[in-house]
């Protein structure tokens, strides 16, 4: 079921590549009307439109390729499950979004929770010990390219949920401010907020490296 638009521009970021697609034929009210009779292919169709934008915002809290899609493929199957309940179908496109957030939400606590304390801050110290400090090994440009990728989704990672949300929405996966608003469930100026603390915390934690 789960397909994609043919016309994609894509962005590859931690080892997961996301789309920002371009309006595929059709409109998504029509789509649903057509679903709701049992038409599988406007449902395709739907997900091809939204599937990339969902694993976007599953990634952006889950930080794990196979974990994203697992989420997004849920949302899906919940969205044709609830189909019938939508009341504004030409709004699909917001409403999977925020079902794929809360979804990924609840996996994210639910990983939590399977973490012990003791184990978080030992982890927690272990990644403080490895984490490559350029001064002590030269200049900045002997940091190699794949300590900087790794070290950048550590420090991204480490973001409170919402800034890191709004960052990899809005910054890497282009999403528009008022689609990363509805699927977070905030407003655009929220939005803006949370983007600009989390590049200027982004900034200061990378100053040694860039």
């Amino acid at each position: 079921m789960l397909g994609f638009c043919p016309n994609a521009r894509l962005t590859e970021v931690s080892g997961i590549t996301f789309g920002k697609a371009k309006s595929c034929e059709g409109d998504d009210a029509a789509l649903v009307a057509a679903a709701r009779g049992g038409d599988l292919k406007a449902f395709d169709e739907l997900v091809r439109r939204y599937q990339r934008r969902a694993v976007a915002v599953a990634y952006s809290l889950l930080n794990h390729r196979d974990d994203a899609m697992e989420a997004a493929q849920d949302a899906f199957l919940k969205s044709f499950e609830k189909l019938g309940t939508l009341s504004q179908p030409e709004r699909f496109g917001s409403w999977v979004l925020r079902i794929v957030n809360n979804l990924a939400l609840n996996r994210r606590r639910s990983r939590a929770l399977r973490k012990a304390e003791s184990l978080e801050v030992s982890g927690d110290e272990d990644r403080a010990a490895a984490r490559p400090d350029p001064r002590a090994d030269g200049p900045a440009e002997t940091v190699s390219a794949d300590e900087l990728r790794r070290t950048i989704r550590r420090e991204i990672d480490a973001l409170p949920p919402m800034q890191r949300q709004a960052l990899v929405l809005f910054s890497i996966s282009h999403l528009p401010q008022q689609e990363v608003a509805e699927a977070l469930g905030c407003s655009v100026e929220a939005v803006k907020w949370h983007v600009f603390t989390a590049r200027k915390k982004l900034k200061d934690k990378l100053k040694d490296y860039l």
